[in-house]
């Protein structure tokens, strides 16, 4: 393994690290914005990313807890996703990566991926069924605006994935003839 290779990994393990600790305030953040919309909706203005849908809550209380779900799972998963990829980077061993770990956590973080963009696209279409209702719910696109690009990187993730698998198939056959 060449020192670049290593010092590359190393940064983008420390990068995985940044972007978890982020995603996690970010999905903390959310959860406490819920818990404030519903027992002091005036405080909202000073908080993470002023998420204000309390006109949505007193037109529709079903509607609010729905959209807030899906806010609150997606970033959760988000989370999550950059999870395994951190036990992932931490466990795998650059000098053998063909090993039903690696290969396991992949599919994982393909698993989770096409979740994100699923749950994403739900998200959206019960959106735009809410705004057709003439609920305000004009800053919650940015939620799962890219749900198509994370179905997709899922799909290549998960394609990479089976590629490992069968490289863990290949590896093990030849360690047992040898």
């Amino acid at each position: 393994m060449y020192k670049t290779n290593t010092f590359i990994f190393k940064g983008l393990h420390i990068l995985a690290w940044i972007i978890f600790v982020a995603l996690c305030i970010e999905a903390g953040g959310l959860i406490v914005n819920f818990f404030f919309s519903l027992y002091k909706p005036g405080f909202i203005q000073n908080l993470y990313q002023k998420l204000d849908i309390t006109e949505m809550y007193k037109d529709s209380k079903s509607a609010f807890f729905v959209i807030y779900s899906f806010i609150i799972f997606i970033s959760v998963l988000k989370a999550y996703l950059f999870y395994i990829v951190i036990r992932l980077m931490h466990k795998m061993d650059l000098s053998k990566p063909f090993n039903t770990f690696v290969a396991k956590h992949i599919s994982l973080i393909s698993y989770c991926t096409i979740l994100i963009g699923l749950v994403s696209y739900i998200a959206r279409q019960v959106t735009d069924g809410v705004v057709h209702q003439r609920m305000v719910a004009d800053n919650l696109n940015k939620f799962w605006e890219d749900s198509q690009a994370f179905v997709l990187m899922g799909a290549v993730i998960y394609i990479i994935a089976t590629i490992f698998k069968k490289g863990v198939e290949i590896q093990n056959e030849n360690d047992l003839t040898v």
